[in-house]
């Protein structure tokens, strides 16, 4: 554990698993907005960041009322908490959580490789890409044996 995970809050947030959607255990009905500060105090997230997050994610668009005031409904809270995992925990780049996340939609579309080459800087060839997917299976493995 880093030093900046041992200062963070942990999350208050509960998937309740049926309806895939999140609540927090602070006495509001499961489907109430939430403000940005509820939900940066819960997530140990700067407000800035998160702001910046919903330029970079089209999916996270919370709901803005007057004064430009933003308001997190459940599903949004999960999505926050998702892109906080792939980024602060597991290291991913915004534009490699972005791609995750994405991924379900676009598995049903194509192959990984097919995937890997969309991702692959222009020019590569197959060799390159065939080598990578050789290095990415390797990676698994180590982590299912670890």
């Amino acid at each position: 554990m880093t030093a900046i995970e041992a200062n963070r809050p942990e999350a208050t947030i509960v998937n309740d698993g049926a309806s895939g959607a999140g609540v927090f255990n602070d006495g509001k009905a499961h489907d109430a907005l939430r403000t940005i500060g509820e939900v940066t105090k819960a997530l140990g997230i700067r407000q800035h960041v998160l702001r910046y997050w919903e330029e970079q994610f089209p999916a996270l668009q919370p709901i803005k009322r007057s004064g430009n005031r933003r308001y997190y409904r459940p599903e949004d809270v999960l999505l926050i908490a998702e892109i906080d995992r792939l980024v602060n925990r597991e290291g991913y780049t915004l534009r490699g959580a972005r791609m995750a996340l994405e991924e379900p939609a676009s598995a049903e579309t194509g192959s990984e490789s097919d995937r890997l080459a969309e991702a692959a800087p222009a020019g590569a060839s197959d060799s390159f890409i065939q080598e990578l997917l050789g290095i990415r299976l390797r990676l698994a493995r180590a982590l299912a044996a670890a």
